[in-house]
């Protein structure tokens, strides 16, 4: 359940990010695709889109996209910022990632959204994510790592180097980095421990 303070912090969270470019790894995703007719776009669920910047990337590029977020102001944000011209092309849903039931889909992309699957639900989660993904789809996005700062909350889902390739036995990697640094976060200094993905399905 959604407590008053979680929605003021994600409130906080999207004006700090309002006006960002796409991020680059979902950039390096999109460019492994072939192109394809406007008539037949690929498919894309976004998981955990937050303020809407990398959907709308998708949109602009031709792709269709699901957008899926447990905050509502999630997806009113996004379809603010939805060109008319792709608003045919995108679908939303508010939900936690606990509750998903996910269709078949060319890309995944969870920018940086995994790790508030809840420990208990990840499993379920990522069965779903390479079960709905077809034949030469992608994942792209963020695993966090057991060095992170955030690591010791329970409600948070971590991997070790290990755990995170193990993950992907069912792809072949196309990018695969691990960033263990000192930065930033919007609430403040953090140490970030993470593995930046983008991975092809057999």
């Amino acid at each position: 359940m959604t407590t008053q303070a979680d929605s003021n912090r994600w409130t906080n969270y999207y004006q700090a990010r309002a006006g960002r470019p796409p991020r680059p790894l979902l950039l390096n995703a999109l460019k492994r695709f072939a192109d394809r007719s406007a008539t037949t776009p690929y498919q894309a669920i976004d998981l955990g889109c937050g303020e809407g910047t990398d959907t709308v990337a998708m949109l602009e590029r031709g792709w269709q996209v699901l957008a899926i977020d447990q905050q509502a102001e999630a997806i009113v944000r996004l379809q603010g910022q939805t060109p008319l011209n792709c608003q045919p092309r995108l679908h939303t849903q508010v939900a936690a990632f606990e509750d998903l039931t996910l269709p078949s889909a060319d890309l995944i992309y969870a920018g940086y959204s995994l790790p508030f699957c809840r420990p208990t639900h990840f499993t379920a989660l990522w069965e779903q994510i390479v079960g709905a993904l077809r034949s030469g789809g992608r994942f792209a996005g963020q695993i966090f790592g057991n060095r992170d700062d955030w690591a010791g909350n329970p409600h948070m889902t971590f991997h070790t180097a290990t755990a995170a390739r193990q993950l992907f036995s069912d792809f072949t990697f196309e990018h695969f980095s691990e960033i263990d640094e000192d930065g930033r976060a919007v609430s403040g200094p953090k140490h970030w421990h993470y593995f930046d993905v983008i991975a092809c399905k057999k």
